[in-house]
């Protein structure tokens, strides 16, 4: 069976490969002080609209950023160190201060002005509406 090789479609193969890769070599930070372990993150597809559900426990509303940068999403979160109090004595502290983020495929064909986000207990809820498929046209050559 003859197959077309298409080294666009093998680009895009090659670059979800690395993205997957990168991402699991970013879910196996935190082990050293400083770092920061990323944070879970639902993708759904719901037909019309895309729902990321994102858990960001601990951030403020203020703190948390969320960008689209070509066909990504981006979620980055930055909890700031608290003053430590004079005279307490901590024997472990497992609270991480610093900067998260994640970056989400998503499709190209979305409404950019109709994105919405809500940030409720912990969860940032984002909802991006899916625009029409561009439809396949015929060009008539004179």
């Amino acid at each position: 069976m003859w197959r077309w090789f298409d080294p666009l479609e093998e680009l895009k193969r090659m670059q979800d490969r690395i993205e997957r890769f990168l991402g699991e070599m970013e879910r196996r930070r935190g082990i050293f002080p400083g770092e920061f372990m990323d944070f879970p993150v639902d993708v759904i597809d719901e037909g019309d609209k895309i729902r990321i559900i994102a858990e960001l426990p601990g951030f403020k509303k203020e703190d948390i950023e969320v960008n689209i940068e070509n066909s990504y999403l981006v979620i980055k979160g930055e909890r700031k160190e608290e003053k430590e109090e004079k005279g307490r004595g901590y024997i472990k502290q497992e609270r991480r201060f610093g900067e998260m983020s994640r970056r989400v495929s998503i499709p190209h064909d979305i409404k950019m002005d109709e994105i919405k986000a809500t940030y409720n207990n912990g969860v940032l809820e984002i909802t991006i509406p899916k625009a029409e498929p561009s439809k396949r046209k015929t060009i008539k050559i004179d």
